[in-house]
C-alpha cells in the first residue's frame, strides 16, 4: 500500500517541480529593444501555430519570441507575416492583446505605437489547425 502511495506521489512531485523550474522546456531568447536598435527593422524567424487553443487562435505554450524594452519607445511596430491565417497574442505590462489580420494591414497581423518598459511575450498563433513558417518584423520607422 506505501508503495502505490508513492507511485501517485512522485509523478505528481516531479511534474510541480518541471512546471515550476521551467526545466524540459527550451528556453526562449530574449530581445533588448531600445530607441537606437539596429538592425531597424528587425527580423525574426518562427513557426506559428500550436496545440494550445486560445481566443487568439492556436499557439504555443511558450512564448515564440521574448523582448524586454529597455525604456519609453514613442514609437514601435510589430509586422507578421506568414502563409496560413497568422495571429499575434503579446502578453506585457499593459495587458494581453490579440491582432488579428485585416484588410487595412494587408491581411498582416500589426500593432503599432507607443511601447512602455518591461516584458513582452509574444505568440505568433494561426486560425487554422496548419502550422506555418513566419517572419516577425520589429520597427520605429513609421509606415
Amino acid at each position: 500500500m506505501k508503495t502505490l502511495r508513492l507511485f501517485k506521489f512522485v509523478p505528481a512531485a516531479l511534474a510541480m517541480s518541471l512546471v515550476l523550474t521551467g526545466a524540459g522546456f527550451a528556453q526562449t531568447p530574449q530581445i533588448q529593444i531600445n530607441q537606437n536598435f539596429q538592425p531597424d527593422p528587425l527580423i525574426l524567424n518562427g513557426q506559428s501555430g500550436g496545440s494550445v487553443k486560445s481566443n487568439c487562435g492556436n499557439i504555443t505554450a511558450a512564448p515564440n519570441q521574448v523582448i524586454q524594452v529597455t525604456e519609453s519607445l514613442p514609437y514601435l511596430r510589430l509586422t507578421v507575416e506568414s502563409k496560413g491565417q497568422p495571429t499575434l497574442l503579446i502578453d506585457g505590462p499593459g495587458g494581453r492583446f490579440c491582432v488579428l489580420a485585416d484588410n487595412y494591414s494587408g491581411g498582416k497581423p500589426e500593432l503599432s505605437g507607443y511601447w512602455q518598459p518591461g516584458k513582452y511575450l509574444l505568440f505568433v498563433g494561426e486560425l487554422s489547425q496548419q502550422q506555418h513558417s513566419y517572419t516577425l518584423s520589429i520597427s520605429q520607422q513609421k509606415k
